[in-house]
Parts: structure tokens; sequence; C-alpha cells
């Protein structure tokens, strides 16, 4: 079992509550049990190994991905539900309860994010953190504050060993 959860250190800090770690396998508890998770990712994602990883979560689960910055190319050719997506605007439309969905299907339950800038995605999910009740899930290799739940500060080997058993898991 790969423990995501050692490594926590933060380098800012954004409020006074922060990401519990979390391992795979709960990782992957988490993500069966949603009624409307939503993948989003980001151009790290374009990386081969780490890219047949997110289809494999998105084909195994049947979740909608959202592609943000150029990520869309790595799921063209792919039998998944993925759609384009600007990450401010995403962030905009998630606090609206009323959105529903990239899909039309209803609002999502879980957020679950991977392959961003830290700094990037960080304020992102500190927003979604101070201004809605969703459950965010970072398993990206850095640990990410301001998410509900997040992998531990990897290696990226080790990373791509706890999204093989996060796939395995769901």
């Amino acid at each position: 079992m790969v423990d995501t959860t050692k490594n926590i250190k933060m380098y800012t800090t954004y409020g006074t509550k922060s990401a519990k770690p979390v391992q795979p396998k709960i990782s992957a508890k988490l993500i069966s049990k949603a009624k409307r998770p939503l993948l989003v990712v980001s151009s790290a994602v374009l990386d081969e190994e780490l890219l047949k990883r997110a289809v494999s979560i998105a084909k195994k689960t049947g979740m909608q991905v959202a592609a943000t910055s150029t990520s869309i190319k790595g799921f063209l050719n792919e039998d998944v539900k993925a759609k384009y997506i600007n990450i401010h605007a995403l962030a905009t439309y998630l606090g609206d309860v009323n959105w529903t969905g990239l899909d039309g299907e209803g609002h999502y339950d879980l957020i679950i994010v991977l392959a961003h800038k830290k700094y990037y995605i960080n304020q992102v999910l500190s927003g979604l953190k101070n201004f809605t009740d969703l459950t965010t899930l970072s398993i990206d290799r850095h640990y990410l504050q301001n998410a509900s739940m997040s992998f531990g500060n990897l290696k990226p080997e080790v990373h791509l060993e706890a999204l093989d058993e996060l796939i395995e898991n769901l």
C-alpha cells in the first residue's frame, strides 16, 4: 500500500482549516460513493503515464472530465465524457447550486483535481472551500491544503503507484 499521507509540508497557508491527508484506497471509496463526481484536469495530465491513469479513472467510473488549459487534447480520441472549460469559469459555475453541470444532468457533489499547477489550483480550491459546500479531493502529487482531502507531496513514481492503487480500488 502506498502511503500518501506522510509529507504534507505546506509552503503557504490560506486559513485555519487544511486538507485531511488521504490514502488511495479511501480516495477510491469516496469517488465510488459520490453521486456526481467531476474530474478536473489541467495540461500536466498530457504526460503519457498520467494521462493513461486519468483516462482509466474516467472510464472505470463513467465520470465527467472537465479538461482545463490544453488538456482536452489528451481526451479527444478516448471514450470518456470530457469537455473543455476554463478553470475560472468552472470555479464560478461550481459555486452556483443551480448549475446543471457540463452535461446538463445536475450539480456535482465531489470535485477531484489532478495535474494542476499547485499555486493556481490552490486558489480555486480556496474559493470552493470558503464559499461552497462541495467536497474536494486532490489526487495530485502535491499536497493541496485548500482541498477537503489531499495526497501528500509525492515523488512522481510514487504518485503513479498511488493512482494505480486508487484505480484498482474503484
